[in-house]
């Protein structure tokens, strides 16, 4: 028997034209795949968490896939993962997410370098969430630093785990604050 029943699915286009400034010749686009599931360990300690990680992995290659489908693997610059688990569960059914959800980007993406950021929270139905993200290629670089909000007017319910995944086509719309640019990510060890 699975350990991952969906009951419902969300995707979050965001699309920025400017941010006050001009408008931008190629509009900045953030998406959020996320899939709301029913926690099989709601209510009760599990000790063992390791099999419902490593079946996550198939939920993670089916969200990063609609993300890639919607903006285009060439696209990618920035992602991101997030996990609010419902309150009858605990923090570590949501940080199964980071291994399962990471691994399915790097792998949909090619294999980036860059820590996946992660944000996770236990919380009620409708609780929204800001979920940071980076360059997929070098953590530190600062054009690439945003976020997008996600969330589910009615989810997780308190037997429920919302799991996200976000994609971004590139930095902010209007980045001027200098840093390390894409263009001189030079180490390849997925920080600078």
């Amino acid at each position: 028997m699975s350990l991952i029943e969906i009951r419902k699915r969300s995707l979050l286009i965001e699309t920025t034209h400017h941010e006050g400034g001009p408008l931008v010749d190629t509009p900045l686009k953030l998406a959020a795949s996320c899939a709301v599931i029913r926690n099989p360990f709601a209510g009760r300690y599990e000790p063992n968490l390791m099999p419902f990680m490593a079946e996550l992995r198939s939920l993670g290659t089916l969200l990063a896939n609609e993300l890639v489908d919607t903006l285009g693997k060439e696209n990618v610059e920035v992602y991101s993962k997030a996990a609010i688990v419902g309150i009858n569960g605990e923090m570590e059914h949501g940080a199964v997410w980071h291994e399962a959800g990471g691994w399915a980007m790097r792998s949909v993406l090619g294999e980036p370098k860059a820590m996946v950021p992660a944000v996770k929270a236990v919380a009620s139905a409708g609780y929204r969430m800001m979920v940071p993200v980076h360059y997929i290629h070098a953590s530190y670089v600062r054009s690439h630093f945003n976020s997008i909000e996600i969330g589910i007017q009615d989810a997780p319910r308190p037997n429920e785990i919302l799991f996200a995944l976000v994609m971004g086509t590139g930095g902010r719309v209007h980045s001027r604050l200098g840093g390390l640019l894409k263009e001189k990510v030079s180490v390849h060890d997925g920080q600078r």
